[in-house]
């Protein structure tokens, strides 16, 4: 399970690369065109909207795995032991219990109702429904994350991954 994580989160990363690298050439052409050609680009701002939305959630899952998150560790970082595993688990819980009701059947909700409706996008002319599918992924990312961290704790692995080494308390 762990090693099925570390790809998909070795994945995730790599998109999220390829999001940003499409948003700084983005908001570049927007300059471009607005300073330099005096003809701005109708879409530019639109679409840097929508990768900063995904870029946004798909960042917070991989801060997720990376334990980024400020509130995560900071409960278990002092802790040893049982106390430990037992806030390990409490704590993903309810990112996994947050994520699938909130994200996941809520972004699955959005999702649908956008794509119901046809509301398409004034800029880019794409379905709104296909900007929000984001919610759902990164809501299933987290359940994934705090899933094998709740298989971590339980077996009592205290040992802490190189990709986990991020505290708000070092």
């Amino acid at each position: 399970m762990q090693k099925f994580i570390k790809i998909v989160n070795k994945v995730v990363s790599k998109f999220l690369i390829v999001l940003m690298a499409a948003i700084v050439l983005d908001v570049t052409w927007q300059v471009v065109t607005r300073f330099i050609l005096r003809n701005p680009s109708s879409f530019t701002e639109e679409l840097a909207g929508f990768l900063l939305i995904w870029i946004g959630l798909l960042g917070a899952s991989h801060a997720l795995y990376t334990k980024a998150h400020l509130g995560i560790d900071i409960l278990t970082y002092k802790l040893t032991g049982i106390k430990k595993q037992i806030i390990d688990i409490l704590v993903n819980s309810f990112v996994m219990l947050f994520a699938f009701f909130i994200m996941v059947i809520g972004g699955f909700r959005l999702v649908n109702l956008t794509l119901r409706l046809n509301q398409i996008s004034p800029g880019v002319k794409i379905p709104m429904g296909y900007v929000y599918t984001v919610l759902p992924i990164s809501g299933i990312l987290m359940m994934l994350y705090a899933l094998g961290f709740i298989l971590k704790a339980m077996k009592g692995d205290n040992e802490t991954d190189a990709a986990h080494q991020i505290s708000a308390l070092d």
